[in-house]
């Protein structure tokens, strides 16, 4: 080190010190060799996972419930977990950790419930598994392997690709209880998708695929649970769908009275209940396809019937036939949204699908019975009927354009299956219902025709 002292004008003096540190060019070299080695690694901020799949099972037996967890190990974030070289994970120092985790991460945001009771269950084992392991194809894999011996501590794996298996155990009343979870794994992860598997006593395995925080799930529910659930579902659909919404605001514009409607919405009513059980088991098609094919068709429903207000073809028998035809069309898009929600139905898998039907209907009911008193107030007060029909008919047809060839651009982009001898039969078969469906609607059709005739022309309406 040396060190001078100068002055400067103004009797000012300034200090300068200058440090010199010289090593020899070996010591710094073979330090950087040794120290990485000597010196263990740890993981630095442990960042928040993409993408996190957890499995589960959960059985019941006799007076205990099992519940087995695989986690990656990255989830149990703030876990300095001990390492060493390029980030192996240093199993003999881990077990203690990995308890830790679970019980911070995975016990505080699991809870299990016997009917409206929560149970109280403890960590009973815990440990580190390759993700290579496949046991966690079947129950009882899984459940020897979590209680079985660790792996060796030789064995070398990176940290952050580590997944721990883990199993809690809750005392019961009864095996033959309900039971209900709720797994609040969304911190885990940005993107997080729990499979679960329900294993009863006597009954079929029950499989369930949650997105994030699912909220309370019935394992098994009760039929008034599910009816419960699947109405509430149904009435939310309707109001959260824009497309339907709009197909609904352009049936009601030029029918405004109660007895011109019945027919016209149960017409509709009908119609998606029809494709929508039909979806619901197993008779639609499933290819990629099918869905933005579907939502095309939906668009151009809207579009037609805005432009058919806006001309003005408003004949009540004519407009419930063509309200059928579409409708047959909004049912499979209804069946796409139970697509994911039926897993949830348990065993009452037809009462749910009418119970989703209902709270679509009731939705419907909600939305006609606002829309009529507010659209009567604006054609009196605002603007006058015909006008007013054609102004939001026009706004109803512009955004169905819009999303008309937005769709289209997408089912364009889609690659089209090969037709095949199954395909084709497939296709027969709905091609013979639809034909069957339309002479049933001809007669019905001509039937209320000859009805309307004859009241019209009753001595009792003669002028």
């Amino acid at each position: 080190m040396a060190s001078r002292i100068s002055r400067r004008e103004g009797g000012q003096y300034t200090l300068r010190i200058r440090l010199s540190l010289r090593l020899p060019l070996r010591v710094v070299a073979l330090a950087a060799v040794i120290l990485p080695v000597a010196w263990p690694a740890r993981p630095a901020a442990h960042e928040i996972p993409a993408d996190v799949l957890v499995r589960a099972f959960v059985r019941p037996e006799g007076s205990t419930l099992r519940v087995l967890l695989r986690v990656p190990l990255a989830t149990m974030r703030d876990m300095n977990f001990p390492v060493s070289g390029p980030g192996y994970l240093d199993l003999a120092r881990s077990a203690g950790l990995v308890r830790d985790g679970a019980e911070l991460w995975i016990a505080n945001s699991l809870a299990l419930y016997e009917g409206d009771v929560r149970l109280a269950g403890r960590l009973v084992a815990a440990r580190v598994s390759l993700p290579s392991d496949p046991s966690f194809q079947s129950f009882g894999a899984a459940l020897a392997t979590v209680t079985g011996p660790p792996l060796p501590p030789e064995t070398t794996i990176i940290w952050n690709q580590a997944v721990a298996d883990l199993l809690f155990e809750y005392p019961i009343a009864s095996d033959r209880s309900r039971f209900s979870i709720h797994a609040s794994f969304a911190r885990l992860g940005l993107r997080v998708v729990t499979v679960l598997r329900l294993l009863t006593p006597d009954g079929p395995e029950r499989a369930f695929e949650l997105a994030g925080d699912a909220g309370l799930v019935r394992l098994d529910p009760s039929w008034l649970q599910a009816v419960r659930l699947f109405v509430a579902l149904g009435f939310r659909h309707i109001l959260d769908g824009a497309d339907h919404l709009l197909f609904v605001l352009c049936l009601v514009l030029p029918f405004r009275r109660l007895r011109e409607l019945v027919l016209i919405v149960t017409a509709f009513t009908v119609a998606h209940s029809i494709t929508l059980l039909a979806a619901a088991f197993g008779y639609g098609p499933d290819g990629l396809w099918f869905p933005p094919f579907i939502e095309t068709l939906i668009a151009v429903s809207i579009l037609y019937m805005a432009l058919e207000n806006v001309i003005g073809l408003q004949a009540v028998r004519r407009r419930w036939v063509i309200t059928f035809a579409f409708g047959l069309v909004h049912g499979f898009g209804f069946s796409f949204a139970l697509q994911h929600t039926l897993q949830f139905a348990g065993s009452h898998l037809v009462t749910s699908l009418f119970a989703f039907n209902l709270g679509v209907e009731l939705g419907q009911v909600l939305v006609v019975a606002l829309l009529i008193p507010a659209l009567a107030l604006a054609f009196r007060y605002v603007v006058a009927e015909r006008l007013g029909i054609v102004i939001v008919s026009a706004f109803v047809a512009h955004t169905a354009w819009h999303w008309m060839t937005e769709r289209w651009a997408a089912l364009r982009g889609v690659e089209w299956p090969a037709l095949t001898a199954a395909g084709a039969a497939g296709a027969i078969r709905w091609l013979m219902a639809l034909v069957i469906l339309s002479g049933i609607v001809w007669l019905v059709a001509a039937r209320l025709s000859r009805t309307s005739e004859a009241g019209a022309t009753s001595p009792d309406r003669a002028p």
